[in-house]
């Protein structure tokens, strides 16, 4: 047990560590100084982000990026993270609630068109059109016919935002069904998240290979050189909320870039650009 006069008496960060190491089990120690390396770094790669939202704005580039994954992923954590010293004027959230009976009658993207950014703009996109590609069909809230026709639009409709200059990121939260049913229990412990588990996260462990399915299906029909399919290992959240901002920085070539942050780079064992072949925790 750490004192107030061990604090006192080692000012010199060598001699703290030794009484650290003295006094404090080994796995706590190590989680500690896992923890201040990720707080440290996370500051540094979202001032670089704060570089590049100016960048963005200045030259009036459009920029979406998509968080897709199963339920309990680390999709809400990763975008607070990634938005949380942004400027609120040229940044948005995007989660939208279950659609209308308006929306319903509609073009299946018209209600997502709408939420696209404006120039000079980043939108971050908690779930996307991509829910009719795997919940949508788990869960038997489409037909096979409006299911069918989406996969063959999705393609086509990327390409046109493409071609019209938006910045298009798809990242896919892959987790483990193990490390899944952890957080779900840890979440149902906690009183500041139970929330977060719905009717539908009950489902996510029961039809686990139904979602594999049709998330391979997804991939292997949406995954373009244009729009391609980025994977994230996540079972470690803190590590994929560093590297999944490493991925979007290192996508742009902003003024000011590397000041702040030396690895920009992301690591290529917890980000993966999707290949048929590749090994998948999900």
């Amino acid at each position: 047990m750490l004192t107030i006069e061990d604090f006192q008496k080692h000012k010199d960060k060598e001699a703290f560590m030794s009484i650290l190491h003295e006094k404090m089990d080994k796995d706590r120690l190590d989680s500690i100084l896992y923890t201040v390396q990720y707080e440290k770094q996370l500051l540094q790669l979202q001032a670089e982000l704060v570089d590049l939202q100016q960048w963005v704005a200045k030259y009036n580039r459009r920029v979406c990026v998509i968080f897709e994954g199963r339920d309990a992923a680390g999709k809400g954590g990763a975008i607070r993270r990634f938005a949380q010293h942004l400027n609120p004027r040229s940044v948005r959230v995007v989660a939208l609630n279950k659609p209308t009976n308006v929306e319903k009658g509609q073009w299946y993207f018209r209600r997502y068109i709408k939420e696209l950014p404006n120039p000079g703009e980043i939108v971050f996109f908690d779930r996307s059109w991509y829910n009719r590609a795997v919940v949508e069909p788990v869960m038997g809230f489409c037909s096979q016919e409006q299911y069918d026709k989406f996969m063959v639009q999705v393609p086509e409709f990327e390409h046109m935002l493409y071609e019209d200059g938006v910045d298009i990121i798809k990242y896919w939260f892959s987790i483990s069904k193990d490390e899944q049913e952890r957080r779900f229990l840890s979440r149902l412990q906690n009183p500041l998240k139970r929330w977060k588990f719905s009717s539908v996260d009950k489902q996510g462990q029961k039809k686990w290979d139904e979602y594999t399915f049709y998330k391979e299906q997804m991939f292997s029909k949406t995954h373009t050189t244009f729009s391609p399919w980025i994977i994230i290992r996540t079972n470690q959240k803190k590590q994929a909320r560093l590297e999944s901002i490493r991925y979007v920085l290192s996508k742009f070539d902003y003024e000011g870039k590397g000041n702040s942050a030396k690895i920009i780079l992301p690591d290529p064992n917890v980000v993966q650009r999707y290949h048929r072949l590749i090994n998948q925790i999900d």
